[in-house]
């Protein structure tokens, strides 16, 4: 590897150009267009079949998008046919403006407007390449011969457009902006701008695309409030980007030019495109919805869009994708699940119409995601809080603060050993298995209780060891009753050093829950959990499991 063979390509303007710093985030959404069909789809290593591209129209048409590009009809037949379809089988809602892709060359305009023939609303986007690397390299060309092709492709874009039934917007590109001098850049803009002579009436669009990221995010936010400032006719022009992500920085490009004067961004969902992609538009959208501003895409659904999205391109989104990636929201550290635990209990009992829960930008539910499968996930670096959180959202055990710990080790050690993440119906099990009912070597058979003396008489019937026992106890209450019952018959000693219940279900089948908790003479703590139509027989299996546990 030798550095020195690398110089910076890019160019800075002029000018200061800082205003965009002085803001502190997105007020508003921009216009969106999708180029999933167009440029995402030419990245594929199997690009999309004609009805795999209208399934995929259909979902972007559902998610929001009003601006959609279709496709680059003069580059093959199967776009043609593509564009074609669209507009013959009346495909296109009538608020949804569709966009094809022009090189600025007379007889792919001339094809393109051939395949637009009837389309109600219509971006045409013409573009050429404007660097100085494709200047030098590719076309050898000087600046005024560039300069004169955007010009010429202006003008055949306006005449067709006169000739051709239908509504037509303009949209022109610089390609390779930002490998372009800033000034020449928009001069080349100015002058089509002069050609099209834009109005606040019909507004043409100048997109100033990342053709390859050459800078770091802010010198392009620099680059792009230049253009905003001094381009021609300034309130009749959408000012578009359109960020790849060479650099992995196409979020941040997008960000920070939207803070400096962008109203407009192409990009892909999930962020597919040529090389490392284009802009993902679902991060920067939700990224904008965690500061309280509606970015007018759908995405209530992100699951479904996801599983779709991967089915028709045959493209995985990555498990740590911002958003939508499956593993994003999960937790698994203990520290972090308790935290979070903590957070959602706050938010409803002080704050349920505000989301501020740790480690969560977003509330997951909101893009169709579930707390019990997307964010506590258990494996054996989880701790006390994530299991306890777990038992009780999905099965309504709300395990005391100190059996947690208890209950805590006991799972993790089981995914330790079999090197695997627990699923809730796995963490239940393990829960049940060891704490709850247990019935060996005793095994509760009855129990009555009389009052007697100011106290309370227990007779309970047990079998130990496969032979059943009747034993009597008395104490202060009926679990005191019990247990003296059974230390009284045993060689067991203990004690009780925490009782807690709570109804575990509602209605006519209801149960109970209780957990008790006895120490042995070294100060051993022991758990156990009785489950039981009636309260009083639930405690009294809680106290069995737990003496049983010391067995």
């Amino acid at each position: 590897m030798n550095s020195e063979k690398y110089k910076r390509q890019y160019f800075m303007p002029p000018e200061e150009c800082l205003d965009w710093a002085r803001k502190e985030y997105i007020t508003k959404a921009p216009d969106w267009c999708s180029v999933d069909l167009r440029d995402g789809n030419q990245a594929l290593i199997i690009p999309m079949s004609l009805d795999e591209k209208v399934e995929f129209f259909k979902y972007l048409v559902k998610v929001g998008f009003k601006e959609i590009e279709v496709g680059f009809p003069a580059a093959s037949e199967t776009e043609y046919t593509f564009l074609r379809t669209l507009i013959e089988q009346d495909l296109i809602p009538d608020d949804i403006t569709i966009q094809v892709l022009t090189q600025a060359r007379e007889h792919i305009i001339k094809r393109t407007f051939e395949a637009l023939k009837g389309a109600k609303r219509a971006i045409v986007h013409v573009y050429n390449s404007t660097s100085l690397a494709q200047r030098e390299q590719v076309f050898k060309k000087s600046k005024e011969e560039i300069l004169k092709i955007a010009t010429d492709g202006a003008k055949l874009l306006k005449k067709l457009a006169d000739e051709t039934e239908g509504n037509f917007q303009f949209e022109y590109s610089p390609e390779s902006f930002t490998g372009t001098e800033v000034e020449y850049a928009l001069e080349v803009c100015n002058a089509v701008l002069d050609i099209w002579k834009p109005s606040p009436d019909w507004k043409v669009i100048i997109n100033l695309p990342v053709t390859v990221q050459l800078s770091m995010p802010h010198v392009y936010a620099s680059q792009i409030e230049y253009m905003s400032k001094h381009m021609k006719y300034r309130d009749s022009v959408v000012l578009s980007i359109h960020p790849h992500n060479d650099r992995g920085c196409g979020v941040a490009d997008t960000e920070l030019a939207l803070l400096a004067g962008a109203d407009r961004v192409e990009g892909t969902l999930f962020g597919n495109g040529e090389r490392t992609g284009n802009v993902d538009i679902v991060t920067v959208a939700l990224n904008m919805y965690s500061h309280g501003v509606d970015p007018n895409l759908d995405f209530s659904n992100l699951p479904e869009l996801t599983k779709n999205y991967e089915r028709l391109t045959r493209m995985n989104v990555y498990e740590r994708q911002p958003y939508s990636g499956k593993l994003v929201f999960a937790a698994f550290s203990g520290s972090h699940q308790d935290a979070i635990a903590k957070g959602m209990h706050w938010i409803d009992d002080r704050h349920p119409d505000y989301w501020s829960v740790p480690y969560l930008p977003i509330d997951p539910k909101d893009i169709g995601r579930e707390y019990e499968s997307d964010v506590i996930r258990i494996n054996s670096q989880s701790g006390k809080g994530g299991i306890g959180y777990v038992l009780e959202e999905n099965f309504g055990f709300h395990i005391p603060g100190k059996m947690r710990e208890d209950v805590g080790y006991t799972v993790k050690d089981v995914s330790d050993k079999q090197h695997r993440e627990l699923v809730p119906k796995d963490i239940l099990d393990v829960f049940k298995t060891v704490y709850v009912n247990i019935s060996s070597p005793i095994a509760l058979k009855e129990c009555h209780f009389i009052q007697k003396d100011g106290g309370i008489e227990a007779e309970i019937s047990l079998e130990k060891s496969g032979v059943d026992k009747l034993y009597h106890g008395r104490g202060n209450g009926r679990l005191d009753a019990v247990s003296n019952a059974l230390q009284r018959h045993s060689d067991l000693d203990y004690s009780i050093v925490s009782y807690q219940e709570h109804a575990l279900t509602v209605g006519s089948n209801s149960k109970a829950c209780s957990y008790v908790a006895i120490q042995k003479p070294n100060g051993t703590v022991v758990w156990g959990a009785g489950i039981h139509e009636d309260i009083i027989t639930a405690s009294v299996l809680a106290l069995i499991s737990a003496v049983n546990r010391i067995q």
